[in-house]
């Protein structure tokens, strides 16, 4: 798999404790959405026993000019450079990888179940699936403690009025938290909500992507609910 060198173009906070860092995308590199690379730093200042590399998911969709990865941002030494890091900082990104992508089949709805970080390859996908006008059906759900902790959140409530093909349900589990009005789901993703947006949920294939809980908790979700495994494909995001 290919190595290339990019550069830092700027950083931005999108969500409590959750930065996304912007390279610019080297002309060569071609990814598919829901695909992810190895980013190792270059001679960083300082190093823990966690190493120079993460995985990351691409955050960012192929129709976009930048590569974007977003993470939580613990305190870890390769975190603490990646945060600090001037722009214009080159790193190596080697990739992409994986196969948790959207599959060609129209017929059948997509729907995508995140909690937290989880959210980065999902944003990928809906991203550029309203810019390609994708027949296929996709229906979004987001769980985090709050509103703030949801990552994109206002830019993917947005893409419902570019893809009719679309939708966003958000949830939040932590309500006693809230320090501003909700109108959204309340409470963990369970069959229970799901039903309430599904018609039928057999019909579905289903894409899991969060820690290795949330990912745990939907399967049995969907266990339960009678879904056949080889319709449900997870992304289990772990040291974030």
């Amino acid at each position: 798999m290919a190595t290339h060198l990019t550069k830092l173009v700027t950083r931005e906070i999108v969500a409590a404790e959750t930065c996304a860092f912007h390279f610019k995308k080297p002309s060569e590199f071609n990814f598919k959405p829901g695909q992810y690379v190895s980013l190792r730093l270059i001679d960083p200042p300082e190093t823990d026993d966690e190493g120079t590399s993460r995985s990351f998911s691409i955050a960012s969709a192929p129709c976009e000019p930048n590569l974007m990865f977003a993470t939580r941002m613990r305190d870890t030494a390769m975190k603490r450079v990646l945060g600090a890091m001037p722009i214009g900082t080159e790193v190596k990104v080697t990739g992409p990888f994986g196969d948790f992508t959207l599959a060609p089949e129209s017929s059948r709805p997509a729907v995508l179940l995140a909690g937290g970080i989880g959210i980065t390859p999902f944003r990928s996908i809906a991203v550029q699936a309203a810019h390609d006008r994708l027949p296929n059906q996709i229906m979004l759900f987001i769980s985090n403690h709050t509103p703030d902790d949801s990552a994109f959140l206002e830019e993917l409530r947005a893409l419902e009025h570019q893809n009719s093909n679309y939708k966003l349900i958000a949830t939040i589990t932590s309500p006693e938290r809230l320090q501003k009005p909700w109108q959204g789901e309340r409470g963990r993703i369970n069959q229970t909500m799901l039903k309430r947006y599904l018609e039928d949920l057999a019909t579905a294939i289903y894409y899991i992507a969060g820690p290795p809980g949330l990912v745990a908790a939907m399967r049995e979700v969907l266990q339960a609910a009678g879904i056949d495994s080889n319709r449900i494909h997870a992304d289990e995001f772990t040291g974030y």
